[in-house]
């Protein structure tokens, strides 16, 4: 019995060896870049600066894999793209659970419901592209928040579509609102993003208060026309079904998020304290995560129980219009940011000769 024993044991030394003299999987496989230290805002450019935020900056001109690395490190930025890489995760999750439920099938009557779940995805990526890479360069930078605004524009009418097909009454549908409703979203939606890149590419820090009123005046009519079905619903309607409760939530939480976006607070109060985690940008994702994840939880609820009747209200052509509509605003978005895109390249240039 000790023969075999060591029998086997001479054989797996031996194997051993030969494993030894293979090469090494570091040859193959790609080598991560060490954390690297983050910076304060004095060693970026003026273009990668937030007011009252001190430290915890990425170095510019690094390799692209430093900062797909950097979703795994700690800075300005961490909590910026987390707050939306996971309400990717809970949206997909949530859609999923809804189609295995109920099996949820492609057609007319779900196409509104597909579309919001689509243009949901768009902006919470879109968002975190720009957080996650923008530190790469100037170019980069704008050309990545250019592409946040077009998600948050397909974003706008995507909760359009949705809010208008399985929200609306009967009387807001035939007042002068109803009426002039999806063309005024759709063109809104175009104006915020023209607008927001405009803004972008046109003001220096330390930015004017012109700047935040350029960008915020077309997203909040934008919004308050978007939001006008539910507001009329929440008028008129007893909250007795629960699922007003989610419609009345998603507007507290846009209204929390707005505030944030509009006030760089606390930082503006303690600067320096909240450069890693608990500033303004940060408390206005979250805020904005939890109102579209309160809008999804709402769209799914009114869907199942107006996908029956649906096509009979409104009309499978119409539906399909409007769907449409969507990729056409997609389209216009897409080209506007690619515009601006061209204009900051030139500008780019001149400086370079100058």
């Amino acid at each position: 019995m000790s023969s075999k024993v060591l029998g086997c044991l001479s054989t797996l030394t031996l194997r051993v060896q030969q494993l030894g003299q293979l090469p090494r999987l570091s040859i193959w496989l790609p080598s991560l870049p060490l954390p690297q230290a983050t910076v304060l805002a004095s060693d970026v450019p003026s273009l990668f600066r937030e007011p009252y935020i001190l430290s915890g900056y990425r170095p510019v001109n690094q390799e692209w894999r430093s900062y797909f690395c950097s979703l795994f490190q700690c800075h300005n930025e961490s909590l910026n793209v987390w707050t939306h890489l996971l309400a990717i995760l809970v949206v997909l999750l949530r859609f999923s659970f809804l189609t295995g439920a109920w099996g949820l099938t492609v057609n007319a009557a779900s196409l509104p419901l597909l579309l919001y779940v689509l243009s949901s995805l768009i902006y919470l990526s879109c968002s975190v592209a720009a957080h996650l890479l923008q530190s790469h360069s100037e170019l980069v930078h704008y050309s990545l928040f250019f592409l946040d605004y077009v998600g948050v524009a397909v974003y706008q009418y995507g909760c359009a579509l949705g809010l208008y097909f399985y929200c609306s009454e009967h009387a807001w549908r035939q007042s002068p609102v109803g009426a002039v409703f999806l063309p005024g979203a759709a063109v809104l939606a175009w104006l915020s993003v023209a607008s927001c890149c405009f803004a972008k590419f046109h003001y220096r820090r330390p930015y004017p208060l012109c700047r935040k009123i350029c960008q915020i005046i077309p997203t909040s009519l934008a919004y308050m026309l978007d939001i006008s079905p539910v507001a009329h619903r929440l008028a008129t309607r007893s909250w007795e079904e629960p699922v007003l409760m989610f419609h009345a939530l998603q507007i507290v939480f846009f209204m929390l998020a707005a505030l944030f976006f509009s006030c760089p607070i606390p930082e503006r109060f303690f600067p320096g304290r909240f450069d890693i985690v608990g500033h303004g940008h940060q408390i206005f994702h979250i805020f904005l995560a939890m109102c579209t994840l309160c809008q999804l939880e709402a769209l799914f609820k009114d869907f199942l129980v107006h996908q029956q009747s649906v096509l009979e209200v409104h009309g499978e052509h119409f539906i399909l219009l409007a769907g449409g509509s969507f990729f056409v605003l997609v389209l216009c978005s897409v080209l506007t940011a690619i515009l601006m895109r061209g204009a900051v390249q030139k500008q780019l240039k001149k400086k370079v000769y100058d």
